[in-house]
């Protein structure tokens, strides 16, 4: 640093220089590294050589302080405020709900994920897998039953009842259908201002796996059926077989089968029933978006009352495969199924009753897929949040993906295909229908909250 004089020569620029130096003294100053080199000439008169060493007298003694300052500090720990020192966990817990239908994939998945021992910004994470049906589950959330912060709750600043109170609280919901998480935000982001499911970015929901609602019609009763309408099983068909005064013996089968038994899944117990009334009043007015005019509408009613009316005591179940499987004809003689759960009791159905089903699908097409949602929410941390995010990359790796056709359930991840391992059950069950490649353009989009509420409570009051 060079210093002359300053250009001011008027009287009291010393004190200037005083006034404008004496904030700075007794100031921490935070500085890397400094070089300093002092230059002072002495030339002139004597006051203005007096002046001059005053003025450099000042400037050795400000730095001298920031020296001294500096080496009083350097090893002194920071002030707190001045940043959040967070203490590294060395393992993380994570609570996922899983839908009934790949519970026993994703069970196997947490085993091996777990055994593996991942670790996710250092901490080794643990997976625990609870079994929820979808429809229990968005019951759950819509009563906070799993409980929430208050909005207003510092997350920095809990409890440690409201800690306590965490500690199960799931940190992702694998459902049986996206609409179910859509639904479940909905009186979240009413009351508390904010989603706690995400549709997009990092911890959106995305679909793991996938499993169509098909026909399965016990093929010795599927060949009366299209031999007496002439095409393939649709609610129509489902519909007037049902309604037949004669039963068998005027469908054209034989009198001792009695009368035509369709089987649906209970609405009230299995999100299934729900989407079989959806693909039904799709196809009843011929489109793929249905409202709560179209299901209101009185000969539509009408119509779906007979329908459901015709269901069997013992077909109004939350497990209608297995039930098949089980029980045989006295469950039914067929309908509307989920996919996976028909595919892995197709051996028990051929060994019990030696009579193949029947497999085909709907022209209105309905399906689970299995979202996984991340919970967003501060009732969970960034790092089970990071870790939740991990487990899930890990389900939609290709050997996890390719590991479901085992359990009849179609890959969420394009690259591996329904015939990718000889275990496949596509593959195994081809020969009845199963198809690898579903060619349909009406598939039903997503209802809203109002269409499945409204034929919830229709289904409540009318069906006995």
């Amino acid at each position: 640093m060079y210093l002359s004089q300053p250009s001011s020569q008027g009287e009291g620029w010393e004190e200037n220089y005083l006034q404008f130096f004496a904030p700075f003294v007794g100031k921490k100053l935070h500085l890397a590294c400094f070089n300093c080199f002092c230059f002072v000439e002495v030339i002139g008169d004597p006051m203005r050589t007096r002046s001059k060493i005053i003025f450099a007298a000042i400037i050795v003694l400000a730095l001298a302080i920031v020296g001294v300052s500096l080496l009083l500090n350097q090893n002194k720990a920071p002030a707190a405020g001045i940043g959040l020192t967070v203490d590294k966990p060395n393992d993380v817990n994570i609570r996922i709900l899983s839908a009934i239908p790949v519970e026993s994939w994703v069970r196997e998945t947490a085993d091996k994920y777990n055994a593996e021992k991942h670790k996710v910004q250092g901490a080794t994470v643990h997976v625990e897998i609870v079994t929820m049906d979808g429809l229990i589950a968005l019951n759950q959330w819509d009563k906070d039953a799993f409980g929430t912060l208050p909005a207003d709750a510092d997350p920095l600043a809990l409890t440690d009842a409201q800690k306590k109170s965490l500690e199960n609280f799931p940190t992702a919901w694998i459902a049986d259908s996206r609409y179910l998480v859509e639904l479940a935000n909905v009186p979240y982001k009413s009351r508390l201002g904010r989603d706690v499911f995400l549709t997009d970015g990092e911890y959106r929901a995305r679909p793991l796996a996938i499993s169509p609602m098909v026909w399965g019609i016990f093929d010795s009763r599927a060949t009366v059926l299209k031999q007496k309408y002439g095409s393939d099983i649709n609610w129509k068909i489902i519909h007037d077989a049902a309604l037949v005064k004669g039963g068998w013996a005027d469908l054209g089968g034989p009198s001792s089968w009695g009368f035509f038994k369709p089987v649906i899944p209970n609405p009230q117990k299995n999100i299934g029933g729900l989407e079989a009334m959806v693909s039904a009043a799709g196809e009843y007015f011929n489109t793929t978006r249905i409202d709560t005019t179209s299901i209101g509408d009185p000969k539509f009613q009408a119509w779906l009352l007979e329908l459901m009316q015709s269901v069997t005591g013992l077909g109004v179940s939350s497990y209608s495969a297995e039930d098949f499987a089980l029980f045989g004809y006295s469950v039914g003689d067929g309908g509307l199924l989920l996919e996976s759960d028909l595919l892995q009791n197709m051996e028990g159905l051929q060994t019990r009753w030696n009579d193949k089903m029947d497999v085909s699908y709907p022209n209105f097409l309905t399906w689970h897929d299995f979202p996984y949602a991340v919970w967003v929410g501060p009732e969970t941390t960034a790092l089970q949040k990071n870790a939740a995010t991990d487990f899930e990359a890990y389900l939609l790796a290709a050997p996890q993906q390719t590991r479901a056709l085992v359990y009849g359930l179609r890959p969420a991840n394009p690259t591996v295909k329904v015939d990718a391992t000889p275990d496949s059950l596509f593959v195994k069950w081809q020969s009845q229908g199963v198809a690898a490649l579903i060619d349909r353009t009406t598939s039903m989009k997503s209802p809203d909250r109002d269409v499945l509420t409204n034929l919830l409570r229709w289904y409540e009051l009318n069906v006995k």
